[in-house]
């Protein structure tokens, strides 16, 4: 039986907080774990509030993207967690900015808390061609 699955860990990208691949291949899928705004540089959470950490968190998910050899225009389904709806707008403004007219099916949803204090973390799953 071959392997199922293939691990995505991109040079140069942020480090995983907790022990998770920060993508998955399967068959002709790639799912990424969430995505917060911590700089892969200093290892820390971005300033300059939740725009800042949106644009962070879409960068790393592209690190991984690029790491697999595909770029936003694969993906097919995203996930955004927020701690506020009320960031839901801002949010959005830097999320729109990623992609073209024909943008991924999307789910945006409240959340009690994220690791390491984030305002917003984002998923992804991409297609391969």
């Amino acid at each position: 039986m071959t392997n199922m699955k293939q691990v995505v860990i991109p040079e140069g990208g942020a480090k995983p907080m907790a022990p998770y691949s920060p993508g998955i291949i399967s068959g002709n899928l790639l799912f990424t774990a969430g995505q917060i705004g911590l700089d892969p540089d200093s290892q820390k959470m971005v300033a300059g509030g939740v725009e800042a950490q949106a644009k962070q968190a879409l960068e790393n998910l592209g690190t991984i993207l690029n790491a697999a050899g595909l770029d936003f225009s694969n993906l097919v389904k995203v996930t955004v967690f927020m701690t506020d709806m009320n960031d839901y707008a801002a949010i959005n403004t830097i999320y729109g900015t990623y992609f073209d007219d024909n943008p991924p099916a999307r789910s945006a949803v409240q959340v009690g808390a994220l690791p390491g204090g984030a305002a917003v973390e984002i998923e992804g799953i991409a297609a391969i061609s």
